[in-house]
């Protein structure tokens, strides 16, 4: 019997050479701001301003112009730091667990949503300032010396449990994209044909020359970072929801939480990818480099962890039915019942049913349908921390002080703000730095031309070296001859 095994369509379209990927990829940072950049640059300024005002004035006056009473303590305000940080879980999946695993696959893929990753842990540090109430006070909850105090302010405080998960987040994701840039900024110091261009990438590069040793440490760095930034994966996530777990409010005390939010995160995270990487692919024209392999291989991972989040739906209602406690029982009721059952039945809606629709290969390998599922994801989570939060406080165990919560221009205005700014940072990426890892597409491509510079076709991460000896000498070769090349 013959047995044929299929051939896996390639991860780079068109043939491309070396030289391609550099033109290609290089061209956005290389050519002035398109009209279509700047409207898109201007609208989230003017997000960015509203929100600043709103942020400013949350700031003077105090958070009692949010919209929060006696029973509903947290509120939009948590939820949208919840949600920021869900977001930011896939850049940190894509790039260094996908890595250590050898899958080839993400490399075309990982810039962007490492990028991603660290504009939205920024957005999310900002709602750890605004409900400090004295934000001039932050530095309180890092670990100061004796002379100010106790080491700790308050141990116990969920802030601090908050400041210590996303400043190290924050700093092992940025030093791993930054670590990632390194070559490509080398690429385009040697492709620049203005002295200015020539020196800030120069400085930025830090004296790269693609040598063997350069290469060698780079590879030896990435896997280092990468061993650092997998446990990262499930701790950042698991102590955000040690704010809810180790409490004693019905709906929130469950040890479900943990395992249940990474996979939220990393469920909502990956839809956020995927949007922003569909809208680069069209604008950038990267339809090539990000193909519909790309988008396939992202929305099964959406179809898999949102099934994950709707067991961990279930087994809180069986472990509520379960417990016997009256109180549990009922907040679950509440969720699906209550006042805000609209917003539960959204949350199912778009968190489990949404996603089974990948099952259908068409639909999957959809440009306009992936594009519309990972926008309905995140709306979709961002219900779950809403229904997680606001249905279990504002029925507590007194009925006198039930309450319902309602946002006000202010709670809205913040969260437009980390809109503006999220979507400020990632243009700004998307023009001045390439938006696709040329060093890491070129290490899977197939040399098509006799040069033998380009007769190589590096399967695994360490053939880098030779594969960066050989784009070394292009990149020189191309800023002697003809820099817009």
């Amino acid at each position: 019997m013959n047995v044929t095994a299929s051939v896996r369509p390639p991860l780079v379209n068109g043939g491309k050479t070396v030289a391609d990927v550099t033109h290609d990829i290089s061209r956005q940072v290389e050519a002035g701001p398109t009209k279509l950049w700047w409207a898109a640059f201007v609208v989230s300024l003017g997000l960015l301003a509203w929100g600043t005002y709103c942020l400013l004035t949350t700031w003077w006056v105090g958070i009692g112009v949010w919209g929060l009473n006696k029973t509903v303590g947290w509120a939009w305000d948590i939820t949208n730091f919840v949600w920021w940080v869900g977001i930011g879980h896939a850049g940190t999946l894509i790039s260094a667990v996908l890595l250590l695993f050898r899958q080839k696959w993400r490399m075309a893929i990982n810039r962007s949503a490492e990028a991603m990753t660290i504009f939205a842990v920024l957005c999310a540090a900002t709602f750890i300032l605004a409900h400090m109430g004295r934000p001039w006070l932050a530095h309180w909850a890092l670990p100061l010396g004796n002379t100010y105090g106790s080491l700790w302010v308050n141990f116990n405080s969920p802030l601090v449990w908050d400041v210590f998960a996303i400043s190290t987040y924050l700093t092992v994701s940025l030093v791993f994209w930054y670590i990632g840039l390194i070559p490509d900024l080398a690429t385009i110091r040697d492709r620049a044909n203005t002295p200015i261009r020539r020196f800030v990438y120069g400085i930025l590069a830090f004296g790269w020359n693609g040598g063997a040793k350069d290469w060698s440490r780079y590879e030896a760095v990435s896997l280092v970072l990468a061993g650092l930034s997998t446990p990262l994966v499930l701790s950042v996530h698991t102590i955000v929801s040690m704010d809810f777990a180790t409490s004693l409010v019905p709906g929130w005390h469950t040890t479900i939480f943990p395992p249940y939010f990474v996979a939220g995160a990393i469920f909502s995270g990956f839809a956020m990818v995927q949007t922003l990487l569909l809208v680069t692919r069209t604008v950038f024209k990267l339809e090539d480099y990000i193909t519909i392999e790309h988008i396939d291989s992202m929305n099964k991972i959406i179809m898999v962890t949102g099934s994950v989040v709707g067991i961990a739906y279930i087994t809180e209602f069986f472990i509520a039915w379960y417990s016997g406690v009256m109180y549990e029982q009922y907040a679950f009721t509440n969720r699906m019942f209550g006042p805000y059952w609209w917003a539960y039945w959204s949350m199912m809606s778009c968190n489990v049913i949404s996603p089974q629709m990948f099952w259908f290969r068409k639909l999957r390998r959809s440009i306009a349908f992936s594009f519309i599922i990972s926008i309905v994801v995140n709306i979709g989570m961002w219900f779950e921390r809403f229904v997680i939060i606001v249905s279990s406080l504002h029925r507590d165990f007194l009925p006198s002080s039930w309450a319902m919560f309602s946002p006000t221009m202010y709670d809205i205005g913040d969260y437009i703000f980390s809109f503006g700014l999220f979507f400020t940072l990632f243009f700004l990426f998307a023009k001045f730095l390439p938006v696709v890892n040329m060093a890491e597409v070129k290490s899977i491509i197939k040399g098509s031309s006799a040069d033998p510079k380009e007769e190589y076709n590096s399967s695994s991460f360490g053939n880098r070296e030779a594969a960066g000896r050989a784009v070394a000498t292009e990149a020189s070769a191309d800023a002697t001859q003809s820099p817009n090349i």
